[in-house]
């Protein structure tokens, strides 16, 4: 992509045209094995394959689908993609975060990202959503590096003293009490980590460990949109369980809690304005 902002602006405009919805409001970007959570969230008005909104990588990963919905959630119109691509299948940053640069461009002022995590903190257990706070970006990238924005773009030192909004996660946790927060840390993988990287992460102040979502934050805060993190603990981090890690078991374990997940974003979507 010569110019990643002029593409998702394009992949904006058609999907405005496929779609038949001149905007949407919010963005929901579903983790590894998450698809199932979809049709909990609502039944689509409009889905449409990725390949037809241009500069998008299809993703190649079991358990991310390669399409995106347009659903109504209460008075909200939310732009479901059913899967993201990762740093390790080889794709360029820009096309990363092309999904979130084109539903911001499509008029989404908030983005939704989910993820399936490792749980490194005690006491966290698969199957639990936990809220991210903050991340730690070890993935030695930035969707900001290289050239600057184009004029009309805000300036690449982007503020992530709150990457992850405030006023978002207690609307959550308004949805349920019960959620529990952490920091997340993002590498690229795609292999797991080893014991000793986890225990470094989780000397540096890591509660989760994946290979996604930070740098769509670090995208979608540049361009003025709130985030929402949201992990899935899948397993337990290398050296905290008996069990090797496996990502057939991780995209499972994420297909198992899918209805519950699905029914939590369809309860917390309607009331973020």
């Amino acid at each position: 992509m010569s110019d990643p902002y002029a593409a998702a602006a394009a992949s904006a405009e058609q999907l405005a045209r496929l779609t038949g919805f001149d905007s949407h409001d919010i963005a929901v970007v579903l983790g590894s094995g998450w698809a199932p959570a979809a049709d909990a969230i609502g039944q689509p008005d409009a889905v449409v394959p990725l390949a037809e909104l241009g500069a998008f990588p299809q993703p190649a990963v079991p358990g991310h689908v390669p399409a995106v919905r347009s659903v109504r959630a209460g008075s909200r119109r939310v732009l479901l993609y059913l899967g993201r691509t990762h740093l390790y299948e080889g794709h360029p940053v820009a096309a990363v975060v092309h999904g979130v640069r084109t539903a911001i461009a499509a008029g989404c002022r908030v983005v939704v990202l989910t993820n399936a995590a490792g749980g490194i903190r005690s006491g966290l257990r698969p199957g639990q959503p936990v809220l991210i706070s903050d991340h730690l970006n070890l993935t030695g990238q930035s969707p900001l590096a290289g050239p600057p924005p184009p004029d009309g773009y805000p300036s690449r030192f982007t503020d992530l003293s709150e990457a992850y909004s405030a006023r978002l996660r207690a609307i959550a946790r308004t949805a349920d009490p019960s959620l529990d927060e952490g920091v997340y840390a993002a590498l690229v993988g795609p292999h797991y980590e080893t014991p000793a990287e986890i225990a470094m992460l989780a000397a540096a102040g890591a509660d989760l460990v994946g290979m996604s979502t930070a740098l769509e934050t670090i995208a979608a805060r540049h361009l003025g949109a709130e985030v929402l993190g949201l992990s899935l603990v899948t397993n337990l981090a290398a050296g905290l369980g008996d069990q090797p890690l496996d990502h057939g078991e991780v995209v499972a374990a994420g297909q198992q809690a899918a209805l519950r997940m699905g029914t939590l974003l369809a309860e917390i979507l309607p009331e973020l304005t």
